[in-house]
């Protein structure tokens, strides 16, 4: 059986629905998939319905970007309970900060001389959790723009014209979020950022896990974080990343993870619930 723990929805910047997402998980038999949205769990619960009427085991994730060392950093977490106080508080932060990113992102596309409104960007995200990817749709379906590639070339990308950086909170402490709320925290596609010496760091904070199959890691990318993850004792994952149609070719299917994997993930949730300081219940 196999698993991809790296997938995105139109709760984030895919374009699969929930639903339709877990529809593709079965038609490449994938035994179990995880929902890790960026700065959302809020399309876990369709998912899971939708999974178990397909028989496919579903884990709740959501993916969270952190700073190291100066180091943006993608960290995943899993097993999450996504009813958690503290997680949805924070869920709630990260979003309002990411509407806020897209309304500069748009007013400095304006002083460009290129009119798209941030109600067209918001419309055509319909979620909590914009980001660029949204504003790059919206300049293609205007016609600034030819594709979205271009649109993050010529405006997007880090230090183009309409580019904003993006709030960032320390990797421990995101990492200490998942660990509340019940998850298990896992860097993601390390071979994406280059920051191999900030590994060791966030090992010491309580990182659990590394991403080390990537559908843009290559074979010995993927085998040098094999590496890492035996010198640091750190659980293997890996996931497609898929965004659904927003970047070319739908990516589930291309990335299956063996599912021993998944138990191992699994295992250091239910250790990490358990050590977790139990509150009483009110009188």
């Amino acid at each position: 059986m196999f698993a991809d723990l790296h997938l995105h929805t139109s709760f984030s910047d895919g374009t699969y629905s929930p639903e339709e997402l877990v529809s593709q998980a079965q038609r490449f038999g994938l035994g179990a998939i995880a929902l890790t949205d960026h700065d959302s769990v809020e399309g876990c619960a369709r998912a899971a319905q939708a999974c178990a009427a397909a028989g496919i085991e579903f884990i709740a994730g959501t993916e969270l970007t952190a700073e190291q060392q100066g180091n943006e950093l993608h960290i995943l977490g899993y097993c999450l309970e996504t009813e958690n106080p503290r997680l949805l508080v924070q869920i709630a932060r990260f979003q309002a900060v990411r509407q806020n990113r897209i309304r500069e992102m748009v007013a400095r596309l304006n002083q460009l001389k290129v009119p798209i409104s941030e109600e067209a960007v918001f419309a055509l995200a319909n979620c909590r959790a914009p980001g660029r990817p949204h504003v790059a749709r919206a300049l293609v379906q205007a016609g600034f723009c030819g594709t979205l590639d271009e649109a993050f070339e010529r405006f997007l990308k880090k230090n183009r014209p309409a580019w904003v950086p993006k709030f960032k909170m320390g990797a421990a402490e995101a990492i200490n979020l998942i660990h509340d709320a019940g998850g298990v925290a896992v860097l993601a596609h390390p071979g994406l950022n280059r920051t191999d010496a900030v590994i060791p760091g966030m090992v010491a904070a309580g990182l659990d896990g590394i991403e080390c199959f990537h559908t843009k890691h290559t074979a010995a990318t993927a085998e040098c974080y094999l590496k890492v993850a035996s010198q640091f004792n750190l659980l293997v994952t890996g996931g497609s990343d898929c965004h659904g149609q927003s970047k070319g070719k739908p990516l589930i299917g291309t990335m299956k993870l063996p599912y021993q994997h998944v138990e191992r993930l699994k295992a250091r949730a239910a250790r990490i619930k358990a050590a977790a300081p139990q509150t009483s219940a009110p009188p």
